[in-house]
């Protein structure tokens, strides 16, 4: 499992971005859920530029000072966990990465001890 591309099928959309916004990846679900903006052409695009104010701004903020943001949205019957996080690599921030992963409206919630 050496060259395993696991995240290229990965049913959640992942999307990844450099320090200054620019699209560097999105997996198939991430294509697919994107194709009204652009689809596989939103790579090499400004992710500012997908996003309406005040949700530019506050993307803006998480590249420059590497926040985590974590939310639920939904949208057209859908549920979704939306997790954008700084990316790292050898301890050098690369970058933004969303998750967005389908959940149900209601789920089972465990408090662990």
């Amino acid at each position: 499992m050496k060259n395993f591309n696991w995240q290229k099928e990965f049913q959640a959309a992942i999307t990844i971005c450099d320090p200054d916004g620019i699209i560097h990846y999105m997996n198939e679900k991430s294509i697919k859920d994107f194709e009204k903006d652009g689809g596989i052409d939103l790579i090499g695009t400004n992710v500012l530029d997908c996003h309406p104010e005040p949700s530019k701004s506050q993307l803006k903020d998480m590249l420059l000072n590497q926040k985590t943001n974590v939310y639920t949205i939904e949208k057209n019957g859908i549920k979704k966990l939306i997790y954008q996080s700084p990316v790292y690599e050898n301890g050098n921030y690369k970058g933004l990465i969303e998750l967005s992963f389908e959940i149900p409206f209601e789920m089972d919630h465990f408090v662990r001890r």
